[in-house]
């Protein structure tokens, strides 16, 4: 059952995804109503700017601190704006409340410390001010979860997750890895919970946010955060994700947006057949599964009657190599077959040991 939140009724009136955009730091009175004005002719809900930026190392541009947050009056009086801010400490949410701040986020940096989020949950719990929870910078689903689940026990009910991405430390095209089926599953749980994705941090590039942006419209996402700037190429932090207000309003006319269904009744109709089909073969899948375990379970046995270790190395090898060719000759992905038989593997691995302590 869907809550009725400061979200939820937001995308009520709209109608279609929300759309916060505003530039990654608040630099000059300038350039923050520059960029306001800029967008009034984007349907943006929420006007976004950091003001507090403490960055990976100092010495760079750290935000302008509390005195941004009189240049967001500004955007809210002279635009009609409303404004959302970054909040790390507890002081933070004093200055944005007494500043009339419309909407609070937590950045990744802090919600990857529940430390952190527990003091800002308890500073948060009975202002009825809505937050927005970005994931931890490392793929770690418990904790962005648990970061919702702390604001949500002190009260706050306004609540939205915004999906920015993950330093896994492997090479990647992007900035942050998005890792889709970290979100994916953050909004299985959580079905209430507005999800919002931020491509502009995803990708740290302005090259590659259109088809971001599309992906996440497409798996349903709630709304996009994107950075804008009057004049990104000189902005004063992450300048190569920021795109001008003129682009940004292109990329909405470029965006497509989708139905969640249709009455279409051939559309209804052929939808279920194929969904009949995928059940039968999710069916064949898991009896194949099955028939594999329990083969596994015999060798176990033997190896166990023969005093043979559980790693064959070699053998696992063999199974990692050919596995991946076997899907791409039958036009399967390889790297995801690849990932499925490391799982397969575990499982394995698990059957076989409980196989081996059993007492004689």
């Amino acid at each position: 059952m869907e809550l009725d939140t400061y979200f939820t009724r937001m995308l009520a009136r709209k109608g279609q995804p929300l759309l916060f955009a505003g530039p990654c730091s608040a630099e000059t009175e300038e350039q923050t109503l520059a960029t306001a004005c800029g967008l009034q002719g984007v349907e943006v809900d929420l006007f976004r700017a950091g003001i507090w930026k403490p960055r990976t190392r100092p010495g760079s541009f750290e935000g302008i601190g509390t005195e941004g947050l009189k240049w967001l009056q500004r955007v809210k009086a002279e635009t009609g704006l409303l404004v959302t801010v970054e909040v790390a400490t507890p002081r933070h949410v004093e200055e944005c409340l007494a500043h009339g701040i419309d909407v609070l986020w937590i950045g990744a940096r802090t919600t990857v410390n529940p430390f952190a989020v527990q003091e800002l949950a308890e500073a948060l719990g009975g202002t009825g001010v809505p937050v927005m929870v970005k994931n931890p910078v490392n793929p770690d689903l418990a904790l962005w979860a648990g970061a919702l689940e702390r604001l949500d026990r002190a009260g706050v009910r306004d609540l939205a997750a915004i999906h920015r991405g993950f330093s896994t430390g492997a090479p990647s095209r992007y900035r942050n890895a998005p890792t889709w089926g970290i979100p994916i599953e953050l909004k299985t749980r959580f079905p209430e919970i507005p999800l919002i994705c931020d491509p502009s941090h995803i990708t740290g590039r302005r090259d590659l946010l259109l088809p971001v942006a599309q992906k996440a419209l497409d798996l349903d996402y709630d709304g996009l955060m994107l950075e804008t700037h009057p004049d990104p190429d000189n902005a004063w932090s992450d300048a190569a994700q920021q795109v001008t207000p003129q682009r940004l309003a292109e990329m909405m006319q470029e965006l497509k947006y989708r139905y969640r269904t249709t009455d279409n009744a051939d559309y209804l109709n052929k939808a279920e057949e194929l969904r009949q089909k995928m059940d039968v073969a999710d069916q064949d899948i898991i009896e194949a599964l099955a028939r594999r375990m329990s083969l596994v379970e015999e060798l176990a046995e033997y190896k166990k009657q023969n005093n043979v270790k559980i790693l064959q190395l070699d053998r696992w090898t063999e199974i990692f190599k050919s596995r991946p060719e076997w899907a791409a000759r039958l036009n399967v992905n390889d790297k995801f077959v690849a990932e499925l038989y490391k799982l397969i593997h575990i499982e394995s691995i698990r059957k076989q040991t409980e196989i081996m302590q059993r007492p004689e």
